[in-house]
């Protein structure tokens, strides 16, 4: 009875491969050097009919779908597919669906898979096929917003803004979210000059809050991260869309007035710490370092060791 099952099974797959075979492409296609036919109309497959690539942790990403397949044909596919890749010793399987594609999510839902993420125009299906429990990392659960406290050593003054979509008119570092594969201080240097019109250069990381649960993040945690900038520029002309008033305000006022938030009062009594005794005493500066991927590279950012003789 099994046997039969299975045989029946491989016949199906046979017959939608037939049909997609000009779709799937040559790294694709089941040729007679990757399928034997057995008695009746089984099929043993050595190779999976949808093609995926190898991760170094032994997880397959699938990315291509045939256009026009029905949620029945690919169920036997990804099932076929599935039982391959459990062969081989994969422990994970990633299928990348476009959203013009969405209904073969709940015919891969048939077979364990759950969504993992979403971008815009595609979701990401995950199913653990290692031993024990789920060992694939959660999607990144953060966003990071970096403001820039442009800071006039000349006179003790900073840039600072009051927000227009704020229910509280405090002053606050102009900033905003980092974009993706955008660096810190490139964040805090271009929002400065979109809210303001000032332009600046970064010099260094000051604080790093950390809140979970937060509202304007869709319950998810938030790192807000405040950079030291040095102006190269001083005539303000701030974006009305973004901003109610742009000022360069007295550091020692901003560290005493009411009108402004926690966070914003303590950096700025920080950053007169610094105009007094020196800013490499508040200072974490950044610095480039290859990463152990070849190739790449990250910035470390950390108090400035002190210079060996």
């Amino acid at each position: 009875m099994v046997s039969w099952i299975m045989s029946a099974g491989f016949c199906r797959v046979s017959s939608v491969l037939r049909r997609f075979s000009s779709v799937l492409g040559p790294r694709r296609v089941v040729s007679a050097g990757s399928a034997r036919l057995c008695s009746g109309c089984q099929e043993r497959l050595c190779s999976p009919p949808l093609a995926g690539d190898v991760d170094r942790f032994g997880g397959v990403t699938v990315r291509d779908f045939p256009p026009d397949i029905s949620e029945d044909e690919f169920t036997e596919l990804l099932r076929v597919s599935l039982h391959r890749w459990r062969s081989d010793g994969r422990v994970a399987v990633w299928l990348c669906v476009p959203i013009a594609l969405s209904r073969l999510s709940a015919a891969a839902a048939r077979l364990g898979f759950g969504f993992h993420h979403a971008r815009r125009d595609e979701a990401v299906l995950s199913l653990w096929l290692g031993p024990g429990e789920d060992r694939l990392p959660a999607f990144a659960t953060h966003q990071v917003g970096v403001a820039g406290a442009v800071v006039d050593k000349s006179n003790g003054k900073v840039l600072v803004v009051q927000d227009r979509n704020k229910t509280k008119n405090a002053w606050k570092f102009p900033g905003g979210l980092s974009d993706l594969g955008e660096n810190i201080g490139e964040t805090a240097v271009r929002e400065v000059f979109e809210e303001t019109g000032v332009r600046s250069q970064f010099c260094s990381l000051l604080s790093i809050r950390q809140q979970h649960n937060h509202p304007g993040a869709f319950g998810m945690s938030d790192m807000y991260l405040i950079c030291r900038l040095s102006p190269l520029s001083f005539h303000i002309d701030f974006c009305t869309q973004e901003c109610l008033r742009c000022e360069w305000l007295d550091l020692t006022e901003l560290a005493k007035t009411s009108e402004t938030t926690p966070i914003t009062s303590r950096v700025a009594k920080l950053l007169l710490y610094g105009l007094q005794h020196g800013f490499q005493s508040i200072d974490l500066t950044v610095e480039q370092m290859p990463a152990v991927y070849s190739g790449l590279f990250y910035q470390l950012y950390h108090r400035r060791l002190p210079e060996t003789p």
